[in-house]
């Protein structure tokens, strides 16, 4: 137990040291830092190993925005706005994706029942979110349309 705690105070340390030049880093990123953080969108390559005509535009669009002053997050947030999320290398800490974030920490502190009840909350919380938005699809259907879908889908199930 007393190593696990000590792991945890290591990371804890490291995250503390690392933030200062994360924290610069955010104001005045360079394109071989977004290079790293990137992915072209053709050859789901990170950016920096793409030789694609689409990674040669997305960088000169990144090497603009940074001579126009934009925060790293800024830049992300545009490509992702022009490309989807796919477009970036490491996911986005929210929604699902949280879980690619927190279970190196939770491995840490060696706590598999964390874990464990971490990622059933996560997977309910997806799978009522999938159940209200096909009620609310169900909802725009006409009764008799919706019914005579189930039955079309229901030949697909078996």
């Amino acid at each position: 137990m007393q190593l696990s705690a000590r792991g945890t105070v290591a990371a804890i340390l490291l995250a503390l040291l690392l933030a200062a030049p994360a924290g610069a880093s955010e104001r005045q990123p360079t394109l071989g830092e977004l290079e790293h953080e990137v992915m072209c969108p053709t050859c789901h390559q990170l950016l920096e190993l793409s030789s694609a005509p689409i990674a040669d535009r997305i960088r000169a669009f990144i090497q603009t925005r940074i001579n126009a002053g934009d925060t790293k997050s800024e830049i992300k947030r545009r490509l992702v706005g022009e490309f989807v999320e796919a477009v970036l290398a490491a996911p986005p800490a929210h929604g699902f994706n949280l879980l690619a974030w927190l279970l190196p920490l939770l491995g840490l502190a060696g706590s598999g029942a964390a874990i464990a009840v971490l990622v059933y909350r996560l997977s309910r919380h997806a799978r009522e979110a999938a159940n209200r938005d096909h009620a609310e699809s169900d909802a725009l259907l006409e009764p008799s349309l919706a019914r005579r879908l189930d039955e079309e889908l229901a030949l697909f199930d078996g």
